[in-house]
């Protein structure tokens, strides 16, 4: 699950934001493998195998829980995320801006959220999921305050929790297709997430271009929303391809795979991915020895409870 994640984050890195397909084949072919930015994308100065900036705030979300003894603590976390910013040599987007500016004004991390409609908050909850996994409660509502610290809107929120609830679904054994269906009613979901939902089930036998052309290739949950279910459910049985077909489509693919990886990567396990892709993280090191350390502790708190 989470190991998807971050490939998923890794794999788009080079494509990241191109809108037009047809220049992401041009320029790069299909995309099976982590591949550089150039000079003139948002991520210039990176490498095969790094994070967008997405990736790195999910890793320091990561670092956060692996310190805390498998918990999550909002006031650990935001201290974590300002220091990523201070030197940041990667790119900063507009919710990252907000954000710090309201912490620079005083505000807390439970205040301190931008209003950006931008999925990418909700996605990099993976680390969250890894730890709270036994959880559900304690889970979608760390889920809740990690989002809202940067992206403090009602949409993604909901979705934040629609996403978390899905995987843990997932993770007990649930088909992914079934649990994008129970999920929807579990939580009783209405309006434009409900039909997100709908209208990202029926289009599982699209090609994968077209559907997320049509519904919008662009950060915002809107579009980004029912482009993760499609991905999901067309691709529930293919984690490699559904990570692929989701590059290859462009716009914000960063932002769609942190979560399309999450959710098949907890249906598929471990042995789901190409060994390539998890090899070729540059930060994959740190991020085994980070798990390692959630896994301790998790058995240290069952063997003292």
């Amino acid at each position: 699950m989470l190991w998807a994640a971050f490939a998923a984050d890794a794999l788009a890195l080079g494509a990241h934001w191109i809108y037009d397909p047809a220049v992401i084949r041009k320029r790069f072919g299909r995309v099976e493998h982590y591949v550089t930015p150039g000079p003139d994308s948002y991520h210039p100065g990176k490498g095969a195998g790094d994070l967008t900036h997405y990736g790195d705030q999910m890793l320091v979300l990561l670092e956060s829980v692996a310190e805390n003894g498998g918990r999550f603590h909002l006031s650990d976390f935001a201290s974590r995320w300002r220091n990523l910013f201070k030197d940041y040599g990667g790119y900063v987007d507009k919710a990252t801006k907000a954000t710090l500016q309201r912490f620079g004004e005083g505000h807390g991390p439970d205040a301190s959220g931008s209003s950006s409609s931008d999925l990418a908050g909700a996605g990099r909850m993976a680390p969250v999921l890894y730890a709270y996994r036994d959880d559900p409660q304690e889970c979608v509502a760390a889920v809740e305050a990690q989002t809202a610290m940067t992206h403090n809107h009602p949409m993604v929120l909901t979705a934040a929790a629609y996403f978390a609830r899905v995987t843990l679904h997932v993770l007990a054994g649930s088909p992914p297709g079934d649990a994008l269906e129970a999920v929807l009613y579990e939580m009783s979901l209405q309006g434009p997430l409900a039909t997100s939902v709908r209208h990202g089930l029926e289009s599982a036998s699209m090609e994968t271009e077209a559907a997320v052309l049509d519904f919008g290739q662009s950060c915002a949950v809107d579009g980004a929303f029912p482009s993760v279910v499609h991905l999901i459910v067309r691709y529930a049985e293919d984690l490699r391809e559904g990570l692929i077909q989701n590059v290859m489509a462009g716009g914000d693919s960063a932002g769609r795979g942190l979560l399309v990886g999450m959710v098949l990567g907890a249906h598929h396990g471990y042995a789901g991915l190409p060994r390539e892709w998890v090899d070729g993280l540059r930060a994959g090191e740190r991020i085994r020895r980070l798990l390692e350390r959630i896994d301790e502790a998790k058995r240290a708190a069952k063997t003292a409870g």
